[in-house]
């Protein structure tokens, strides 16, 4: 499945035309395992780096959330599939316009209150949860971290939020931009319980959501994936033109020749 899956996302970004290959590669095995593995029903999800729309598409694809023409046109005229994703077409799981980056989790943070709010109306003993992904680069913002406050304040324990931390932003080095914004002392002074793990280790990735459940305080979660951009595809892992680089055909053949060919 997962071969497939990274095939299908790779395909997609060549036919599209598509940019931020290596955003939506870093992300993808925390995707599979957030959409396919951990949500409930009545869970949502938030992305919040949304130059990753790619990847979240093919799943929703996956998942049969997403008619195969609508994937088909992605990017192509009279698409329903924007660059970044748009909540018109997937209102029951997408509530949220990520085209300005640094907004999701606190989004995210109002849907988290409304779900514990809903609850304690209906008398439910079980809570609705929000996964939030966003980038490291996204953690520049400020607005962030008056989230980040919000969240620990209001006890938003029904919040988990996923950092892709791939060490790249648009045209440098995280920590040649503003250092890095995301090591888990930060997180822990905001009031969170953080976790940190292998973002391409499936193991290691549903093991860290597994640690979400031993916390019985009531602070929102942080799991600080560490991730690679361009994972998967060697002539773009750790390469910073691969932010916005787009795939010719010779290229697209490596890439899924190297798919075949890795533990993918």
């Amino acid at each position: 499945m997962y071969k497939n899956l990274y095939r299908r996302l790779i395909t997609l970004l060549y036919d599209s035309g598509s940019i931020h290959i290596g955003s939506c590669l870093s992300c993808f095995d925390i995707l599979i395992e957030t959409l396919l593995f951990q949500m409930k029903k009545e869970d949502r999800f938030i992305l919040s780096k949304g130059h990753a729309a790619p990847a979240l598409y093919v799943l929703l694809n996956h998942l049969k959330r997403l008619p195969d023409s609508d994937l088909k046109n992605y990017l192509k005229d009279n698409t329903k599939l924007t660059g970044h994703p748009a909540p018109n077409c997937f209102d029951d799981i997408l509530g949220f316009h990520s085209g300005s980056l640094g907004h999701g989790l606190s989004i995210s943070c109002g849907i988290a209150e409304a779900m514990k709010y809903n609850a304690r109306l209906k008398k439910q003993r079980k809570v609705p949860r929000i996964f939030c992904l966003i980038s490291d680069g996204e953690c520049n913002e400020g607005q962030v971290w008056e989230a980040a406050q919000y969240a620990a304040k209001r006890n938003l324990e029904n919040l988990i939020l996923m950092v892709d931390k791939n060490n790249i932003q648009a045209f440098d080095k995280i920590v040649n931009v503003l250092g890095d914004p995301t090591k888990k002392d930060r997180w822990k002074v905001f009031g969170f319980n953080v976790i940190e793990s292998d973002g391409h280790d499936r193991k290691k990735i549903k093991a860290a959501f597994k640690k979400c459940l031993v916390f019985k305080n009531k602070r929102p979660k942080v799991i600080i994936f560490n991730t690679v951009k361009g994972y998967g595809i060697s002539f773009m892992e750790n390469k910073i033109e691969w932010h916005y680089n787009q795939l010719n055909k010779e290229q697209y053949k490596k890439a899924l020749e190297e798919i075949e060919e890795n533990e993918i």
